[in-house]
């Protein structure tokens, strides 16, 4: 008889112990970035790295310094065009509005990080140098010196670098 109890209590326990969650993980999972509407990037800034003035059309960004020191910027839109600059420190968050464009700069001779959060996940980026002077084909000289108010061989050699 108490063999009988005893395979009843281990057959007890042993059903208790399988009646778990068939998947525990399926608990912490949740949906991609790329289903919400956002997404993320890790910058890693080489010692006094530049991250060049760009701007995201689709997007508003915030970026949180993981580690080293950023100086970052942004230019108002017109007529304005007021340049609005900050130095972050670890743990330091600072947002750029969306289509404006920006700029980051590690300040220190170390590695920088930082992550950057956009409010689309296809928030698009325009890097402004590349955009203008290596374009395909080239924006001709002439609107770009009159737009830079510059001689056409100044033009000529910063096209020939894109």
């Amino acid at each position: 008889m108490s063999r009988v109890l005893l395979f009843s209590l281990l057959l007890a326990t042993c059903s208790i112990a399988f009646a778990s969650d068939p998947s525990p993980l399926q608990d912490f999972c949740m949906a991609d970035s790329k289903s919400q509407g956002i997404s993320m990037a890790r910058i890693d800034f080489a010692p006094m790295g530049i991250n060049p003035p760009h701007t995201h059309p689709r997007a508003t960004e915030i970026l949180t310094v993981i580690e080293g020191r950023i100086l970052v910027g942004f230019v108002t839109s017109n007529p304005e065009n007021r340049l609005i600059t900050k130095v972050l420190e670890k743990g330091d968050v600072f947002m750029f509005p969306q289509g404006l464009i920006h700029f980051q700069k590690n300040l220190g001779h170390e590695y920088a990080i930082a992550i950057a959060g956009l409010s689309s996940q296809n928030p698009g980026v325009i890097t402004i140098a590349n955009a203008i002077f290596g374009s395909n084909p080239d924006i001709t000289r002439d609107i770009l010196a009159k737009a830079f108010q510059v001689d056409m061989n100044v033009v000529y050699q910063i096209q020939s670098k894109f």
